[in-house]
């Protein structure tokens, strides 16, 4: 293939996979490590390389070099590769240049003002740049919309989602959100007949925590010779497959809090690890959009960490950590501690049962203000109003409501469907696991999870994006996306059906 358009186009990507793992340092750097005045230095950097990577899509040369290598005879993997980079083409030629550089400034400007108004709870504070920054992320939907021949919000969607489309969401969410009121009733009616579990007395120490979670992750199969664990404003993975970087925030008083996100983050990250390393600089090789994404930080942490196997393992290493004594430290109290179900006012400390209400309000939200139906000034009022229809709570102020999740304070929109649709798909892959290796189970509960992983390395992980994200689901589980199967897993561990 030497001197072929392919080869080149590899070239092209290759180049491009750099400057785009350069600029996710970056990105995470200003999250964890930048001082504060380095912000709009930051943002000038991030902004630069983003219209950068947007110039090496738009070169008038990709046109013919995709028609081109579309004539040439190529493998399986190959052939997967090319269909990534046109599609990543399209999404970028989609937006002019100087969109993608106030994009990128707008959205690093604005998300650095949320991290102030959030803690004081000031929404009136970022507002207006708030505002500024979703004009921007419209024209880009626009942009993106009419070259992909989607709607605006499918457009924005496809950016996380591949061929995501608001009908599939729609259907799946519109049975799961017609079971949620009785799932939950029925759940903390459950829960309500045993005894209540007890609280480990704190304080926590940080030390302490971050001792255990570095424990818990290297158990789990995490690289620390290719990864670290930081802190930040809100928990994330972000980095490069060969250097990994996942943050937590701690609470002294709390330490389940900080430990569940850190093995959330941890799924991520053996996912990135797990990636093909032989079309690591390539589109192929990326991961396959983010339900999937998704799916891994939530069978690892809900699927797997939450589960009475784990708890057996992990009961001794935290109380060990913390020097606990009694009966609040045994394995089967940090299990109903850990599956315990409440009506909470934050996404990322919610339990199983309630976390898809959450989600599904910030889906319908964000529809509203990418087509115009809801104006900002009222998303406070229109968030209070969803979380008391579909938790029956309702946030006594914007710190616990609309200025919780960082998402929309840096432009994206699109994405929070995808942690519903990666818990749907993660129920449905470890129900596939442990019908092929009925050993995943035991083996969990001796902290060895190499057979789990060793199946998620060869159905999921070392795949990348050679397939499709249904083909993926269906090849790996034996069926299309299955809600029930999620609603099935909820229905027995919280409310203990078979």
């Amino acid at each position: 293939m030497k001197n072929s358009a392919y080869s080149e186009l590899e070239t092209r990507f290759k180049r491009l996979s750099s400057l785009r793992e350069a600029a996710a340092v970056l990105h995470w750097d200003a999250a964890a490590m930048m001082p504060e005045g380095g912000a709009a230095a930051r943002a000038e950097q991030l902004a630069t390389l983003r219209v950068v990577c947007h110039e090496v899509l738009a070169d008038a040369a990709l046109p013919d070099l995709l028609a081109g290598a579309g004539g040439e005879p190529l493998d399986r993997w190959r052939a997967a590769n090319l269909r990534e980079m046109r599609r990543q083409w399209l999404h970028a030629t989609s937006m002019p240049a100087d969109l993608v550089a106030e994009l990128s400034k707008a959205g690093s400007h604005c998300e650095m003002v949320w991290r102030k108004a959030r803690p004081n709870n000031d929404f009136a504070m970022v507002l207006p740049h708030l505002e500024k920054l979703l004009s921007l992320v419209r024209a880009k939907a626009d942009a993106k919309a009419a070259r992909l021949g989607k709607s605006c919000y499918e457009a924005l969607l496809d950016q996380w989602e591949p061929d995501g489309s608001t009908a599939a969401i729609d259907q799946l969410f519109g049975a799961l959100a017609k079971e949620l009121p009785d799932l939950i009733e029925g759940a903390l009616a459950h829960q309500a007949k045993a005894p209540a579990p007890q609280k480990p007395e704190g304080p926590f120490p940080i030390a302490a925590q971050r001792a255990a979670s570095l424990k818990l992750m290297e158990q789990l199969g995490f690289d620390f010779a290719h990864g670290r664990l930081d802190v930040s404003a809100h928990p994330f993975c972000g980095g490069t497959p060969d250097d990994v970087r996942i943050t937590t925030r701690y609470d002294e008083d709390d330490f389940t809090r900080a430990l569940m996100g850190v093995l959330h983050e941890t799924g991520h990250a053996l996912y990135e690890r797990g990636l093909p390393a032989e079309w690591r600089t390539q589109p192929v090789g990326d991961a396959r959009g983010m339900s999937v994404h998704e799916s891994q930080s939530l069978l690892i942490e809900m699927q797997v960490c939450r589960s009475r196997a784990f708890l057996e393992f992990a009961a001794p290493i935290l109380r060990a950590a913390f020097g606990g004594k009694g009966a609040a430290w045994e394995a089967e109290n940090l299990h109903r501690l850990y599956t315990r179900v409440a009506r909470s006012l934050i996404r990322v400390d919610a339990d199983e049962v309630t976390y898809p209400a959450h989600v599904i309000l910030r889906y319908r939200l964000e529809r509203a203000l990418i087509d115009g139906d809801l104006a900002l000034a009222d998303l406070p009022a229109a968030w209070n109003d969803g979380m008391r229809e579909l938790l029956g709570v309702a946030p006594p102020d914007d710190r616990q409501g609309c200025l919780q999740d960082v998402h929309w304070y840096e432009g994206a929109c699109g994405y929070f469907p995808t942690y519903t649709l990666g818990a749907m798909t993660a129920a449905q892959l470890f129900a596939a696991a442990r019908a092929a290796s009925p050993a995943i189970e035991p083996a969990i509960a001796r902290g060895d999870f190499a057979p789990l992983l060793t199946w998620l390395r060869t159905n999921v992980h070392g795949l990348g994006s050679l397939l499709g994200t249904s083909e993926l689901v269906e090849n790996a589980t034996g069926k299309p996306l299955d809600g029930a199967i999620f609603t099935h897993h909820l229905r027995r561990r919280y409310l203990g059906e078979n």
